[in-house]
């Protein structure tokens, strides 16, 4: 980290005590941040058999009320997420904070005998993937990056046609995901009781640079690049490990990015309107863009090979088989002599011209939803369905896009070695 961010201000004790053994049926979480995505969660963990929450941490005490709303006035609530990792009766904890929190918290967790569930995107920074992967590992405890599309059934339905070659050769992947409101560029409304008093200003502020109080920062975080990674992060992010899942491939090696703020003159520092190329190894191309002033564009990823296009929107998979090709060349002709393209035409008399064939919609099964496997890895000792390398590659692709987008030029990426060339 560049000298100017701030340290952080609290460590972790050193005798943190180890989480207490799970029981047979029952995962006791504590929430780590309780704001929009936050609360979501907490709705989501709480419909699942065998969640149960037990305390959350957040530091704005609106959110802990809301909190204690959903879960009851008895769970354990406050400011320092310290205290729920202290808690032997928390098996297992879930991170929504802002980006530029989440390494430390997830190490921090680790270090404390927590499971962990961290959203998406798992790192602010390319650097903070390997620190990460390393501590999930040593630790014996499971890590699930919270990317919602990685474990759906519409992803494992659209796998399985990719994977029997209903497109063929892949070449190019297209994916997008627009919108054009002012909840859809993150400026969310601010709690008229907002202060200094009902909200730990410094401690929100962390690592990232000082700056003074303003609320609009805080509930409006991933407009600053210093709390988050912008559109890239936070939404083409959940597309890169639906894609990498879908692909069977780890990361891109390369990307080029433009865009620029074209509509929300609001302060922020990150881009309204973004698109990236990026080249993957496997011999196919990304094009990723979203577009915070206009929403016309289909959301969801397009899988383009030489024989078909498979379309996956959030409730759908279509897919659109290639024409087979005519061996008549008609225009390819029109230069010879008539005689001769008669005679060329002559040839191909017989052949049956195909039409492009019609869509066709693929039905999907609902499947279980990405919070009940974190529970199930942990009551059935399972692997993470989205492991902290995935994590880590996920959120890569969207740094290598920032990079580019924000130094304006190539950015190389060497996933093995970590190293960057701009």
């Amino acid at each position: 980290m560049a000298s100017s961010r701030r340290t952080f201000l609290y460590t972790l004790s050193a005798a943190a005590p180890l989480a207490a053994q799970t029981s047979k049926d029952t995962v006791r979480l504590g929430f780590i941040g309780s704001g929009i995505r936050g609360k979501q969660l907490i709705d989501e963990f709480m419909a699942v058999p065998g969640a149960k929450g037990v305390a959350v941490a957040d530091l704005y005490d609106g959110c802990l009320q809301r909190a204690k709303e959903q879960l009851g006035d008895t769970i354990q609530a406050g400011r320092d997420y310290r205290a729920v990792l202290d808690n032997k009766e928390v098996d297992a904890v879930v991170i929504a904070t802002p980006d530029h929190w989440h390494e430390k918290i997830v190490l921090d967790s680790l270090s404390a005998g927590k499971h962990v569930y961290v959203e998406k995107p798992m790192t602010w920074s390319l650097q903070e993937g390997p620190r990460i992967i390393a501590a999930a590992k040593n630790s014996g405890k499971v890590l699930q990056v919270g990317s919602q599309a990685k474990t759906s059934a519409l992803t494992a339905k659209a796998k399985e046609i990719i994977a029997g070659g209903a497109l063929g050769k892949v070449n190019m992947i297209r994916m997008a995901n627009h919108r054009n409101s002012a909840e859809g560029a993150w400026n969310y409304p601010v709690p008229t009781d907002a202060s200094e008093k009902t909200i730990d200003w410094p401690k929100w502020l962390g690592k990232a640079a000082k700056r003074p109080f303003d609320p609009k920062v805080m509930f409006q975080w991933r407009r600053f690049w210093d709390f988050s990674g912008g559109v890239a992060a936070d939404l083409f992010v959940h597309q890169f490990t639906q894609m990498h899942e879908l692909m069977g491939v780890q990361a891109p090696i390369a990307a080029v990015s433009a865009g620029g703020t074209y509509k929300w003159k609001d302060g922020r520092t990150v881009p309204d309107v973004m698109n990236s190329l990026l080249e993957y190894k496997e011999g196919f191309i990304v094009d990723v863009y979203v577009n915070q002033a206009n929403g016309l564009a289909p959301r969801g990823i397009f899988i383009h090979g030489d024989e078909g296009t498979l379309q996956i929107d959030f409730r759908r998979i279509t897919l659109i088989p290639e024409p087979k090709e005519s061996q008549a060349q008609e225009y390819g002709s029109i230069n010879f002599p008539k005689a001769a393209r008669d005679e060329y035409l002559a040839k191909f008399a017989n052949e049956t011209r195909q039409q492009r064939p019609e869509p066709k919609e693929i039905p999907v099964e609902r499947g279980q939803t990405h919070n009940w496997y974190f529970i199930d890895s942990i009551l059935n000792n399972k692997p993470s369905r989205e492991n902290a390398t995935e994590g880590h590659y996920a959120a890569a692709a969207a740094h290598l896009c920032n990079l580019a987008y924000r130094h304006k030029t190539r950015a190389s990426w060497d996933p093995a070695t970590g190293k960057v060339k701009l």
